[in-house]
């Protein structure tokens, strides 16, 4: 009805016949034009604000994740297109080769605001999910990936069978009989999917766990689980892209079980010199009972010593004859007694104080306990404050540490 006007118009003007239809045409797509950028205006300026301030003012928190995903501004450009469909017939002759591209053309925008609109829908499950599971670290990024690229593979298929006016049926049953070019195209995207499965089915690894990888040069937090890679930003700030599938084909450390046991590991070793350790006499041990942690200790183990050398009549003039106290085992009940009344140290997990293979190293005495308190630098300080301090009791025993020989020992060897 409009286009007839319109035709009339012009003619009434005294235009050319050969150019009134030109002219009417153009004048049609200007209005549909003039009809269509107001109202898009008008639906992203105005019914956006006000979706805004619905969905931010309320006291629900997950749909923000649909603002914030730009669902609603994606699924608004739908306007235009449907503008553009309601007057495709107005714009060209219905039956000209044109007017065929047009709606092809239309049917195309359908489809691209379709596919942006879901896009934005799988951003926000996952956000949504994510935020719901913030403290487990459990996530589906590897699932929303997959579907994303399902909508993306699907889109693409859609769009070039209305270009080519071909069932998409059709496309999919051809791709089917290309399974092993399809395979080979999206093998990285089969196997980050099928292992981003295993990894979040096995619940092998989250995001916030701390992870080692020594392939990939990774020891850090892990900040995102996709299809393709998962990311660890290292602790010297750096990131650490590992395919998600070398995670399950190669192995790596996760320390989320130390952070869920409430202690983390102290095991560190104290290598005595060889030569210094040796049987203690009376009045060392006399000396050595001053130490109020262990001198119940030492009083207790001399009894039990002196009655087992009683009854075996052993040669006392002789300290390898019978059972003697020497400095290192009375070092290491120093060191069990000084660990015991530590209060930042798990006394009811793995407390060991051991000697470990003689080498050329020395004697190792190895500390094997759990501190309370998994704070990397608080860690650091308890297993210093520790070393520290036992170090310096050393000489009350008359043990030495060994050390390779040092510009000062060479001097004084030669003095």
């Amino acid at each position: 009805m409009t286009k007839d006007l319109i035709f009339t118009f012009f003619g009434r003007l005294g235009l050319s016949v050969e150019y009134i239809p030109l002219a009417t045409y153009s004048t049609v797509l200007l209005l549909v034009l003039l009809l269509a950028i107001p109202a898009t205006w008008v639906v992203r300026r105005s019914l956006l604000r006000c979706i805004h301030h619905i969905v931010r003012g309320n006291r629900m928190h997950w749909d923000d994740a649909l603002m914030d995903n730009h669902f609603f501004q994606r699924l608004s450009w739908i306007m235009p297109v449907l503008i553009f469909h309601l007057s495709q017939d107005l714009l060209l002759p219905p039956e000209s080769r044109a007017a065929l591209i047009l709606r092809r053309l239309i049917t195309c925008g359908f489809v691209f605001v379709g596919i942006g609109t879901l896009a934005a829908l799988l951003n926000t499950i996952n956000d949504i999910y994510k935020n719901l599971h913030k403290k487990s670290g459990k996530t589906i990024r590897g699932y929303i990936d997959a579907a994303r690229i399902v909508v993306y593979v699907l889109g693409i298929i859609f769009l070039i069978a209305i270009l080519t006016d071909r069932s998409p049926w059709g496309l999919l049953s051809v791709m089917g009989g290309l399974t092993a070019v399809t395979m080979l195209v999206f093998r990285d995207s089969i196997l980050g999917f099928i292992a981003s499965i295993q990894l979040t089915g096995t619940d092998m690894i989250r995001v916030g766990d701390w992870i080692e990888m020594p392939s990939y040069n990774a020891d850090g937090d892990v900040i995102e689980i996709s299809i393709h890679s998962v990311r660890v930003r290292n602790w010297d700030k750096t990131i650490t892209t590992i395919p998600t599938y070398s995670l399950i084909s190669k192995s790596f450390k996760n320390w989320r079980g130390m952070s869920e046991s409430g202690g983390r590991r102290i095991k560190r070793a104290l290598n005595l010199d060889m030569t210094s350790i040796r049987f203690l006499t009376e009045s060392e041990l006399n000396e050595l009972a001053k130490i109020q942690i262990i001198s119940d200790y030492i009083k207790t183990r001399q009894q039990e010593i002196e009655l087992y050398n009683r009854e075996h009549n052993t040669d006392s003039s002789m300290p390898v004859n019978g059972r003697h106290q020497t400095n290192a085992g009375l070092f290491r009940a120093y060191v069990i007694a000084y660990l015991r009344q530590n209060p930042k140290l798990h006394q009811d997990m793995t407390f060991l104080v051991r000697q470990l293979q003689p080498g050329p190293e020395g004697l190792p005495i190895q500390i094997y306990v759990f501190s309370k308190d998994q704070v990397w630098a608080n860690y650091e300080a308890i297993q210093a404050d520790i070393f520290d301090h036992l170090i310096a009791a050393l000489p009350q025993f008359n043990l030495r540490i060994f050390q390779q020989p040092s510009g000062y020992d060479l001097r004084k060897m030669r003095q």
